[in-house]
């Protein structure tokens, strides 16, 4: 049967949080209707985090907590969270308590105007200058790339239909991108200012390589939502371009000898000009890159008939 409501947290090395973020998790479910769970996932922790969410446990069944064998990072962690969620909303939250979970039944109440996702927008946040301003540049070039159009991409407190997560398969940092994956399916993404409170314990796992992670994943999801049931388009196009650069280059050798000849001028023989050595690299180029499209849509199509994933998603269905 399923339940009303699973709360997904992540979380890794966070012992000096654990009791208050179980507490504050308990109150808020205590003033949701309908069955409740809450699923956290202990990615890994090398403290004692593990005992403590082990007692929380036991004093509220309504916690689920599982333990990755090794830290294997947020996404992975939020993943199986998802896999083991029975809820019909699924609300995602951080574990350091810098997200409010008392904010959770104002998300559940924007989701009833009819919002297949609502996204936490921490407008007061509470971070460095440095992180507030590189978070701001990157929710640009995020907006930009992905066609959405929320304020702040990175705050983990949202809340899902589970028929929306149900269809994503997430990897790298991709978790962030969730709004921008389920696109393509028409969704109605929401948000709603939520508060951001600086972190009280513990130690942030933020760090630049992970801001250069989600930089490459950002450019991942940008093919995927553009040429994911297609790349024979963006292989194919970008080959028949360098093909063309290369024929014309081709045929500029051709002019300088032949048709220099023909005017009487002195002609520019091919083991002289370096443009034949030019287009004969453009050529190849564009084959290998038109061969790579064409190597690309076949797995594409195989991968489709294989698992009878289809390439659409339908809302409604009448008749």
């Amino acid at each position: 049967m399923s339940k009303a409501l699973s709360i997904v947290i992540p979380l890794y090395n966070e012992e000096e949080n654990v009791a208050r973020l179980t507490g504050a998790v308990s109150q808020v479910m205590d003033k949701i209707d309908g069955d409740v769970e809450a699923i956290i996932v202990d990615d890994g922790s090398t403290d004692g985090s593990w005992e403590l969410l082990k007692a929380a446990k036991a004093r509220d069944h309504r916690f689920k907590i599982f333990r990755l064998g090794r830290n294997f990072g947020q996404t992975p962690a939020m993943t199986a969270g998802f896999d083991n969620a029975e809820g019909e909303i699924i609300v995602t939250m951080d574990a350091d308590l810098q997200n409010d979970p008392a904010d959770i039944p104002k998300i559940l109440d924007k989701m009833k105007d009819g919002y297949d996702i609502v996204s936490g927008w921490r407008k007061d946040r509470n971070d460095t200058l440095s992180r507030r301003l590189s978070s701001k540049i990157a929710n640009r070039i995020i907006c930009w790339l992905t066609g959405t159009s929320l304020h702040d991409t990175g705050c983990t407190l949202k809340a899902y239909k589970s028929e929306v997560i149900n269809n994503l398969n997430l990897y790298g940092e991709m978790h962030r991108f969730i709004p921008a994956l389920a696109s393509w399916q028409g969704i109605n993404i929401g948000e709603i200012e939520v508060n951001h409170y600086p972190r009280r314990a513990g130690k942030s796992k933020y760090t630049i390589w992970r801001a250069g992670k989600v930089f490459l994943d950002l450019l991942t999801l940008k093919f995927m939502n553009s040429f994911i049931t297609k790349p024979i388009y963006v292989f194919g196009g970008t080959g028949m371009a360098f093909f063309t650069v290369g024929i014309i280059s081709e045929l500029v050798v051709a002019w300088q000898k032949y048709g220099y000849m023909a005017m009487g001028m002195v002609p520019i023989w091919v083991h002289q000009n370096p443009w034949f050595m030019i287009g004969i690299l453009f050529l190849l180029i564009g084959v290998n890159t038109f061969l790579m499209g064409l190597l690309a849509e076949m797995q594409t199509r195989t991968y489709h008939e294989s698992r009878l994933k289809p390439t659409y998603l339908i809302r409604e269905r009448l008749g």
